[in-house]
């Protein structure tokens, strides 16, 4: 995903000036909605979070700029529902766990598969 951002902030004219944080108006364009679109996300997606400055400014980071990028692909583009792209996410956030639960029983299978063998020997 990060490499579609970086298309977006080169598109959008923004990638020249690499910041650490972009104000909601600049994240609007690069994402290419409106910022009241994504307040309204923001309400409905918790991974959307940006942080506020002392001013009550939403700030945000790459990070909040690719998830924007991701549920505008979800909403917008595989024409998912706010409850079916929220299901999505979810069930992409629970897959990285569920790898390293598949790695470590494989692992523990090898280890006893080694243990077999030895003992057969």
């Amino acid at each position: 995903m990060d490499w579609q951002l970086d298309k977006q902030l080169a598109v959008s004219g923004t990638l020249t000036q690499e910041r650490m944080f972009y104000k909601i108006r600049d994240v609007a364009e690069i994402v290419g909605v409106k910022p009241h679109v994504l307040r309204y996300w923001e309400s409905e997606f918790p991974n959307l979070s940006p942080k506020k400055n002392r001013s009550g400014q939403r700030i945000y980071t790459r990070k909040d700029i690719s998830q924007a990028l991701e549920i505008k692909q979800l909403l917008h583009v595989e024409r998912f529902s706010i409850a079916g792209a929220k299901q999505n996410l979810k069930n992409k956030k629970s897959q990285p766990h569920q790898k390293n639960i598949l790695e470590e029983i494989k692992e523990d299978l090898r280890r006893i598969l080694e243990l077999v063998e030895v003992q057969g020997k």
